[in-house]
């Protein structure tokens, strides 16, 4: 018997400890730019058992009360206790944080409006899903989503913040692509039923969100493999902003240049310039120009024009690679400056996203997602 042709992609819910670090820093983020747009944030968080330290570099007019963020933050997840996790009301909070560098402001002020600093951003988009996602990472958010909603309701018993989901997505008959095995770990109460707690979340959160997707529901089940998962959050693994940044973008399916997003305000194209190429790959696939796109930006810190542009279209162009990169250019302003005020990048929207990816996402109104280019596209087939 010939070998399966198999992809995975995991996701993790609001209250995994790296999770809940992105979380407070885009909040923070969203904090400062709420009365300040211009705000300059670079804000990392650490977080283990009780502990909580806010560093990193902010410039900034707004007064903002990081530790109140913060706290915020963890009681809207659930962290209400050291047990759980982490107490929100009383956990110890270090704020250790300084402004941006002189240095690096010089070429990101208004006048320059460079890069914040060096370094490749990639963007994909394909028809594999109704959000133009690839669909192991797309069916691991909603799982890990419906999950946590259904805990926040007080639908699903026993269920604590911390939890993981993973898809394996079966693509050894092209025309007909199934789902091979999900696994999902959710932290649980001492006192849970074992088997309650796994049938609800076999019934209630695989075999829902699988149906949404009009899939198969033969797929291998794995709840909780080592049969335990009590102790979770900070209190059972360290927490650290952007250390997930696979979740947060394609699930692996396309490449990913290596910095994370939470905390940074659009000046960082770490963050806006990933936007951007993701609104360009994602009108590229819309208006026909392939099936697939993968989209890459280079920027050098200080200097506004991207370095380079490449795209990539794995074989399901429509038009060839010359004419994909004049409309490109044609079509999009790929300084910084430009891509701020293309994407409309100073407000605080950005908390929302620290949490089930920062694209494809129908039940939020991102810039990065829509489809305003996708008729001037059509006209370069």
């Amino acid at each position: 018997m010939s070998e399966k042709i198999l992809f995975t992609s995991e996701s993790v819910s609001i209250g995994h400890p790296d999770k809940v670090c992105d979380q407070i820093s885009d909040a923070i983020l969203d904090a400062c730019l709420a009365e300040d747009p211009y705000s300059r944030v670079a804000c990392e968080c650490f977080a283990t058992t009780n502990l909580l330290i806010i560093g990193g570099e902010i410039t900034t007019n707004a007064a903002v009360d990081y530790e109140k963020v913060a706290r915020d933050t963890l009681k809207k997840i659930g962290y209400t206790s050291a047990d759980i996790g982490i107490d929100a009301d009383h956990c110890e909070i270090r704020v250790v944080l300084d402004t941006q560098s002189a240095d690096i402001a010089l070429g990101t002020n208004k006048e320059v409006g460079g890069a914040g600093d060096q370094g490749i951003m990639f963007g994909y988009a394909t028809t594999e899903t109704e959000g133009y996602m690839p669909l192991a990472i797309s069916i691991a958010h909603q799982l890990v989503r419906v999950a946590t909603e259904k805990r926040l309701a007080g639908e699903f018993k026993h269920a604590r913040p911390d939890m993981k989901s993973q898809v394996t997505v079966d693509y050894t008959d092209p025309q007909n692509i199934k789902i091979d095995t999900i696994l999902m770990s959710i932290q649980h109460d001492e006192d849970y039923n074992e088997k309650e707690f796994r049938d609800y979340v076999k019934n209630e959160i695989m075999m829902y969100v699988v149906s949404k997707y009009d899939m198969n529901q033969d797929f291998r089940v794995i709840i909780n493999p080592t049969g335990r998962f009590v102790i979770g959050g900070p209190h059972g693994d360290t927490g650290l902003t952007g250390r997930k940044i696979i979740v947060d973008t394609y699930g692996g399916y396309a490449r990913h240049g290596g910095g994370a997003f939470s905390g940074k305000d659009p000046s960082k194209v770490d963050r806006s310039a990933a936007y951007m190429a993701r609104y360009i790959a994602k009108n590229i696939v819309a208006a026909g120009l392939a099936e697939k796109t993968e989209i890459q930006l280079s920027y050098a810190i200080g200097v506004a024009e991207p370095t380079s542009v490449f795209v990539e279209t794995f074989g399901t162009g429509k038009v060839s690679q010359e004419v994909l990169l004049k409309a490109i250019k044609e079509n999009f302003d790929l300084t910084p400056n430009g891509i701020i005020h293309s994407l409309d990048l100073l407000r605080p929207i950005y908390s929302k996203t620290a949490a089930y990816g920062h694209f494809g996402r129908g039940d939020l109104n991102l810039p990065w997602e829509n489809l305003d280019k996708v008729e001037v596209l059509k006209a370069y087939l």
